[in-house]
């Protein structure tokens, strides 16, 4: 018997998995930027851009691209950067954390109180900043749940939400009239609590669902190869589902598009008949507020032909809707295709920039007005209100290809010079300051 004691060494444990490489670290962060400014570009593009002069064609189909998708990408993009602030897949807790939701409590304040002052201005634009900082107080409680979590209420929300929206059409809204008379929100912009919820241009019960799918991205490490791939999978299968499901649904089912909404079919096309006659010959894409305020007199019976919006289901809850894709239509298809859209712009531009150095620099201009992309977006509402809402020589000028181009070619050109010198854009810089308090709390 051996008096020998054998030492073995002990089994190393697994070092813990620590932050990723820079390199992929920073093209996740370049290709966040890159999707922004992308998006805003798009929003330009709807905003400004030339609207197609027939349908169904492959140029009408390309120039209405941006139209819903671009404002998507916007909001999805917003859900992401909101999990990131909280520390992505690896969330914060305890004082940091706490110090996170009150600096993004002031920036949706903020950007509720700025969205609503654009449209208090009177611009032509559906300015969507309100919709944003009501967005980011309605996701804060959910901000610590799991990635899985998330993509399950971003689907609950994206079926439930359309739902819900159809059934308001059919029932007695009067106490959202009500409510709204005392909104102190829609007495200052007229766009109050309801509209930013139920009934505007982009209403929360339906577009959370974009800000919960960014959530749940926000919450996967964008870092590693295969949450790119996985992502570039599911996007375009969404976009399939969503866009291909409404166009398999509209083919099989031809009488969907006009079933139980006859009436109001062939009141929008005498309103729409009444409306080309009066306008036929007139340069109206130059009109200011004075030419549409007489226009508006002296035609105050076109507008009667226009079916009132409460009806438009026919008195009925509207099935036929839900398997709509079209732009702001808020249907559940739309919603997923649009999703879809944005996961793969998003997966793409963060795998090209995480893996190709080069287009780092071909793309740097880009990146610089996603970095900035709150003074891009205000400018081009400034830029509009001036130069056609309400212009100087009362004249305005018109929209089309060449202003959109010139917006889009002024911000690659301020963003990168800006940016060359400061950190921060020039209203990103107050709202950075606004939320500086937040380092108080305990």
């Amino acid at each position: 018997m051996s008096n020998v004691i054998v030492f073995k060494p002990r089994e190393l444990a697994a070092a813990p998995e620590g932050p990723p490489a820079r390199e992929a670290s920073l093209g996740r962060l370049l290709g966040i930027d890159a999707a922004r400014a992308l998006a805003v570009f798009g929003m330009y593009y709807a905003h400004v851009g030339p609207f197609p002069e027939e349908t169904g064609t492959w140029k009408s189909f390309l120039m209405e691209i941006p139209h819903g998708r671009s404002s998507a990408l916007f909001a999805t993009l917003a859900g992401l950067s909101l999990v990131l602030l909280a520390g992505g897949s690896r969330p914060k807790s305890g004082r940091p954390m706490r110090q996170t939701a009150v600096r993004i409590a002031i920036r949706s304040v903020l950007l509720l109180a700025l969205g609503s002052w654009l449209v208090a201005m009177g611009t032509s634009i559906v300015v969507i900043l309100a919709y944003y900082g009501l967005f980011f107080l309605l996701a804060l409680p959910f901000i610590r749940l799991r990635a899985r979590t998330l993509a399950i209420i971003a689907v609950g929300v994206g079926i439930g939400g359309p739902l819900l929206i159809q059934w308001l059409w059919t029932v007695d809204t009067a106490w959202m009239d009500s409510f709204t008379a005392k909104d102190p929100l829609a007495m200052w912009s007229g766009e109050g609590l309801i509209a930013l919820l139920f009934n505007g241009t982009y209403p929360g019960l339906a577009w959370m669902a974009y800000v919960f799918a960014g959530m749940a991205v926000g919450k996967l490490d964008l870092t590693r190869l295969a949450i790119q791939v996985r992502l570039l999978i599911i996007g375009p299968a969404l976009a399939l589902l969503g866009y291909g499901g409404a166009w398999l649904i509209g083919k099989l089912l031809p009488s969907a598009a006009t079933a139980g909404s006859s009436a109001s079919d062939a009141s929008w096309k005498s309103f729409d008949q009444a409306m080309s006659k009066a306008l036929e010959g007139k340069d109206s894409a130059n009109w200011g507020k004075e030419e549409w305020e007489a226009f508006d007199a002296e035609h105050a019976s076109i507008w009667e032909l226009a079916p009132d919006e409460k009806v438009m289901g026919g008195g009925g809850f509207d099935w036929t809707g839900l398997a709509s894709a079209s732009p702001h239509s808020n249907m559940p298809l739309e919603l997923a295709g649009n999703i879809g859209v944005a996961l793969t712009i998003i997966a793409g531009l963060v795998f090209l920039l995480g893996r190709f150095g080069k287009l780092r620099f071909w793309l740097a201009p880009l990146i610089a007005v996603g970095s900035t992309s709150l003074t891009a977006y205000v400018a081009h509402i400034a830029a509009v209100w001036y130069l056609v809402d309400h212009p100087a020589n009362g004249v305005g000028y018109a929209t089309g290809w060449r202003m959109w181009a010139l917006f889009v070619v002024t911000m690659l050109v301020f963003a990168p010079i800006w940016k060359r010198f400061f950190k921060r854009g020039p209203l990103e810089y107050p709202m950075y300051w606004a939320t500086l308090p937040a380092k108080l709390v305990k």
